[in-house]
């Protein structure tokens, strides 16, 4: 059997020309020409058998094979880029890399301080962490873009393992001079007359708020959508509506901002954040090492 034309640079234009939605734009993406990047597919779809792509005038769609075949290529550009990054690494003297995705919540909340056990006991292990919503998360995982993630989401996903993590309690900003802040203790249901602001759309805290609205069956009257805590906290302090975030990253803004946080009496209002990594895929030690520091009971 003759081996198959499929080498990296043929697996980025695969994965570019989907992204792109057609080979002209991916070969310009992987700097290649466009003869070279139609011979290149051509070659693979003769050897194999197989459409990897359904051309028309408008570009090129996958077929069920080709949505394959860029997931797998997306995992085994992932996987030898992780190579190079080792390789180099080591040759530098350090004995691993962890690519950590992790929400708002637990950088602000959590991270600070276990990374700083970790980098203390592990000087020679890399850790990488990049700030995602939630819902982004898992792709990246299974795709192998990340080794692990930190999430709220409520159910479990197909191809990942979950570990509870931590906990947080969602309460109500509102402007110190707001009537609700004479209140010790708020339903969501009690504050949907207000304007609200809230993180940007695709954030884990944004999809629940709208959906536990929704199930009410009167939506948020969203205003305004900021990418950071601090800008809502901000925001509400002028007045320009309120905003549900978790207490325990709160701290700097309650003290320094004319804002008062109300409990939320809803069940919903505590979640748990978990640590999530691919199933069945082993961990490097690496991985190990940094689960191991940040499943650890906190010290107080």
């Amino acid at each position: 059997m003759n081996p198959l034309p499929m080498d990296l640079v043929t697996l980025r234009l695969v994965v570019a020309v989907a992204d792109c939605g057609s080979i002209s734009a991916g070969s310009d993406r992987v700097q290649l020409a466009l003869g070279a990047a139609s011979a290149r597919i051509s070659a693979l779809e003769t050897a194999t058998g197989v459409r990897i792509f359904e051309r028309s005038s408008r570009g090129v769609q996958l077929t069920p094979t080709g949505h394959m075949l860029v997931q797998r290529s997306r995992e085994l550009l992932a996987d030898a880029h992780r190579l190079t990054v080792d390789l180099h690494d080591y040759s530098q003297g350090l004995q691993g890399h962890v690519r950590v995705l992790a929400n708002a919540s637990s950088i602000l909340e959590l991270l600070p301080e276990r990374l700083m056990q970790f980098a203390r006991s592990h000087p020679q292990i890399r850790v990488d962490v990049e700030e995602r919503p939630s819902p982004e998360i898992p792709l990246a995982l299974l795709d192998g873009r990340a080794d692990l993630g930190i999430v709220d989401i409520a159910h479990p996903l197909m191809g990942l393992q979950f570990q509870d993590l931590a906990r947080d309690t969602l309460v109500l900003i509102v402007p110190g001079a707001n009537p609700l802040a004479q209140r010790t203790e708020v339903a969501l249901q009690d504050a949907l007359t207000e304007d609200f602001i809230c993180l940007t759309d695709g954030n884990a805290l944004t999809t629940r708020l709208t959906a536990v609205a929704a199930q009410i069956g009167q939506p948020i009257r969203m205003r305004m959508q900021m990418r950071s805590f601090d800008a809502i906290c901000r925001m509400v302090a002028a007045g320009l509506g309120v905003g549900v975030l978790p207490i325990e990253a709160l701290a700097p803004q309650l003290a320094g901002l004319p804002i008062k946080a109300i409990t939320l009496s809803d069940p919903w209002a505590r979640r748990t954040h978990r640590l999530a990594l691919r199933e069945g895929v082993a961990p490097t030690a690496a991985t190990r090492h940094l689960m191991q520091v940040l499943l650890a009971p906190a010290s107080h």
